[in-house]
């Protein structure tokens, strides 16, 4: 008898401690839940519907690309090297860009401010990725914050945007509009 007397007693202190253990977590959890409720919301990108915007930049093949010269349907891709889901998206948007008779304007987004050997290896694979892109699509490469993902509103990579002819985003899609998914 005196066993089973201990071995309530211990059940109870477990159950009291596992109480106050959910009580604390549900407290933090609280607490995160208000300090992100208080940083200010991640702009998604361009809206369907809304104009490109004005922007300006040159190509890798030294050519200047602005909005001005996007007249009519396009596909724009922003990728880093860096980027896991930028790597299984790629393919299908080259093999996306080789089949629409769309404009397709890729940028590619380096961080080329440090010098630590996995920048080394980040820029080769940019290197190889401006080289897979050039195949089908006018490329730019951009610091993070550039002046072409600044005016598209990029928050995330991969980011693709389909243009329609009327100069409007048609799909925005942060990761595959729906015509690039098929």
């Amino acid at each position: 008898m005196p066993y089973l007397i201990v071995a309530v007693v211990l059940v109870g202190v477990l159950c009291l401690l596992n109480l106050l253990l959910t009580v604390g977590v549900i407290r933090r959890l609280r607490k995160q839940a208000a300090s992100a409720a208080s940083l200010p919301p991640m702009e998604d990108g361009l809206a369907v519907g809304e104009e490109i915007p004005e922007f300006a930049a040159t190509t890798t093949d030294g050519e200047p690309i602005s909005d001005e010269l996007i007249d009519g349907p396009a596909l724009i891709g922003f990728f880093s090297p860096s980027c896991e889901p930028c790597r299984e998206l790629m393919p299908r948007f080259i093999e996306h860009a080789r089949r629409t008779p769309a404009a397709v304007l890729a940028v590619v987004v380096t961080d080329s401010d440090s010098d630590s050997d996995s920048d080394s290896d980040s820029d080769q694979e940019a290197v190889a990725d401006v080289e897979r892109l050039a195949e089908v699509a006018r490329v730019v490469v951009e610091a993070p914050h550039g002046a072409i993902q600044g005016a598209f509103r990029v928050a995330g990579y991969p980011t693709v945007f389909e243009i329609g002819a009327d100069r409007r985003v048609a799909d925005n899609n942060p990761v595959l509009p729906a015509t690039v998914r098929a």
